[in-house]
């Protein structure tokens, strides 16, 4: 298996993009909403997480196949 080197660089830039955009578009109301994350628990973190990641997969999944 090689590893394609260009996509997975460009996949991580998009990732930085995309995680820095609620920052710059939501700046004022974001550290509400940080706090309000931070009393949930571990628990829903970690569900809120899983399926961040679960559409993730299947969003990389769909348009491989």
């Amino acid at each position: 298996m090689q590893i394609d080197w260009n996509l997975l660089f460009t996949a991580l830039g998009l990732a930085f993009v995309l995680e820095g955009l609620p920052y710059v578009l939501f700046a004022d109301k974001l550290p509400k909403y940080l706090r309000e994350i931070a009393e949930r628990g571990p628990n829903a973190l970690r569900y809120m997480g899983l399926t961040a990641m679960s559409a993730g997969v299947l969003l990389v999944w769909l348009m491989r196949h």
